[in-house]
């Protein structure tokens, strides 16, 4: 199914050293970000308490440090990574990295212990499938000078809905 998404920009994360985004899908009520929370909070309290410490870390002191995130989760070059909080930590975050100023926070989810990769779980595939489509997408929109980089880099400009993102 391709719907259309809103890219959002996370105030509360995004300061001098970096910009944190998220995607709204369609009509939903609540962001990629919101239900990621929203679905982990109760299991993985300390781990989600932990991710939202990082990023506020990333917007305000440090950027999108490549430390932060498990690279190449996607495509070559389309950004698509992982944030979590160690290494044998329960939940991936699926994002996109735009350099060191920029992520777009997706989905994610509990990654059971019995699995060794992304793809042996329906929910985290979905989801990282999602961010390589939108990243695809964001691509084009750049290329047809759609969307920009803001002068300083911090930001997206120009139309941040992006349509016919494979959601399903």
């Amino acid at each position: 199914m391709f719907s259309e998404c809103q890219l959002i920009k996370i105030p509360q994360f995004s300061g001098p050293m970096g910009s944190v985004y998220t995607i709204l899908v369609d009509e939903e009520e609540t962001t990629a970000f919101k239900n990621f929370i929203m679905n982990n909070n109760n299991s993985f309290k300390g781990e989600i308490k932990d991710i939202i410490g990082r990023l506020k870390t990333m917007g305000f002191k440090t950027g999108m440090r490549e430390d932060f995130f498990k690279l190449y989760e996607g495509n070559l070059g389309d950004g698509v990574c992982a944030l979590y909080d160690e290494e044998d930590s329960n939940l991936r975050l699926y994002c996109i990295r735009y350099g060191s100023q920029i992520v777009i926070l997706g989905g994610g989810g509990h990654k059971p212990k019995s699995i060794r990769a992304f793809q042996e779980d329906k929910n985290l595939e979905k989801q990282n499938f999602i961010l390589r489509d939108l990243s695809k997408l964001i691509t084009e929109k750049m290329q047809d000078k759609e969307i920009w980089f803001s002068e300083d880099g911090l930001d997206f400009e120009g139309d941040l809905t992006i349509e016919n993102i494979n959601y399903e």
